[in-house]
């Protein structure tokens, strides 16, 4: 599977907060980095992450732009309420293997009422 496709699994299973499906998408040691937060370090973790953020706000990925090169997936995103980020997917055998996403991590808690950490 090529990085952009994987990359598109991955945004549907964001949208439907399906933690099953977006975990299975990641290595056993990937790495997903937020720089807003600390790196989650394995795909247990990573599930742990999504579980609570899941639980936390109501959150949707509006892709803009999806570009893929080599075994790289890089997705340009918004949200309906105005938030805009990146997101950048090493791909190895049909795994995200890392991630490292960009956005505002203030302007995400005032939109979803969450206290400020």
């Amino acid at each position: 599977m090529q990085p952009k496709e994987l990359v598109k699994l991955w945004v549907d299973a964001f949208n439907n907060a399906d933690v099953e499906s977006i975990t299975a998408l990641y290595a056993e040691n990937a790495i997903n980095h937020q720089v807003a937060n600390q790196p989650v370090e394995g795909r247990a973790a990573i599930k742990a992450m999504f579980e609570a953020e899941f639980e936390a706000a109501k959150m949707v990925c509006i892709p803009e732009n999806l570009f893929e090169d080599g075994e790289w997936a890089i997705l340009e995103w918004r949200d309906p309420l105005g938030l805009r980020g990146c997101g950048f997917f090493h791909v190895v055998n049909d795994k995200i293997v890392f991630q490292r996403g960009y956005w505002d991590k203030l302007s995400f808690l005032r939109q979803h009422g969450l206290p400020i950490k």
